[in-house]
């Protein structure tokens, strides 16, 4: 439940940034505004990255949240350094990349669920409902 909320809060820190850059064209403090809902969205891609953990190991849920976590903070760490080096050629393509990949995490309904047969807890047979 944890890492899909982290999920549709990463979804909406994307887009987010997306409707800021429109306001950096057309305002003059909307750098201002961007810069902070870039800055967002990386420390939310943080707290999605250690909700995969929380989920993995503790949890027994799939290791693949983590791997989509690992990569989407790689990324967004990559969106921030081309925006101050203002690679819009570079920065723009990668913000949509960035907002469609967190839009089709957030689709998967098995994202967040442990994998079928197995128990959420180490040492313990998996339920009825699971199986």
């Amino acid at each position: 439940m944890f890492l899909r909320l982290t999920i549709g809060l990463q979804t909406l820190a994307a887009f987010l940034s997306a409707v800021t850059a429109g306001l950096l064209l057309t305002t003059p403090n909307g750098h201002v505004l961007h810069s902070a809902s870039a800055y967002t969205v990386w420390v939310v891609a943080v707290v999605q990255l250690i909700a995969a953990v929380l989920v993995w190991r503790p949890g027994g849920g799939s290791p693949r949240a983590v791997l989509y976590a690992v990569v989407f903070l790689g990324l967004v760490s990559v969106q921030v350094v081309l925006g101050i080096a203002h690679v819009k050629a570079v920065h723009v393509p990668l913000g949509v990349l960035l907002f469609g990949l967190s839009l089709v995490q957030l689709s998967r309904p098995s994202a967040c669920l442990p994998p079928r047969g197995r128990s959420r807890r180490p040492g313990r047979p998996a339920s009825r409902v699971a199986a």
